[in-house]
């Protein structure tokens, strides 16, 4: 039976390199997939799911008023599974068409993305995803500054957290640390020493 499944965590859990072994694995026994990600991740251009360690494939890139279910149905009903990247940024009517490639197609969906932003907020992809999928998966990784789990994103300018500003800002280790609660409270790289 089809599901709808969000798998999330911080920066550098490594989300992107298990999405494309995920399509990896169902290409290599000859099963289709479809692979989707934000237009706004250009960190490799529009259109790419990469991972640091340097693998990457193409995917549909999803504009603000790309509709899921329609874009499944069009391109390819007989998909073993739809895996979509930076599933954060989709929007509540995105999340429920995903449902409806599940439910109506009996595609599984396969959401890979942020939970939480850098300010510690949900963002919309992330809430309807926690709301409507049916199976949850924290991918781990651990703290920028110490030996524990992070979860939460540390936004960094000129080596300083940020904690204001616009929700969405695309960047990689230069920009965002992956960091546990205390850390995030507390940097090491403020404190008089």
């Amino acid at each position: 039976m089809a599901q709808l499944f969000f798998k999330f965590g911080a920066m550098n859990s490594g989300k992107s390199i298990e999405i494309l072994k995920v399509a990896h694995n169902y290409k290599e026994q000859g099963k289709s997939v479809i692979l989707m990600t934000s237009v706004l991740d250009t960190r490799s251009g529009t259109g790419k799911i990469s991972s640091r360690i340097g693998l990457e494939a193409d995917a549909i890139a999803l504009k603000h008023d790309s509709d899921v279910y329609d874009i499944v149905k069009t391109k390819n009903t007989d998909a073993a599974c739809v895996l979509i990247d930076e599933c954060e940024f989709m929007t509540k009517e995105q999340v429920i068409q995903a449902t409806q490639v599940v439910d109506k197609l009996g595609i599984p969906v396969m959401a890979f993305g942020l939970k939480n932003d850098f300010r510690n907020e949900l963002f919309e992809g992330s809430k309807y995803l926690l709301l409507y999928a049916d199976k949850l998966e924290e991918m781990k990784t651990i703290c920028w500054f110490c030996k524990k789990k992070a979860t939460m994103n540390m936004r960094m300018s000129d080596g300083k957290p940020v904690y204001e500003g616009d929700q969405i800002a695309i960047g990689g280790n230069e920009m965002y640390y992956p960091v546990c609660r205390r850390h995030y409270n507390n940097p090491p790289m403020l404190k008089d020493e």
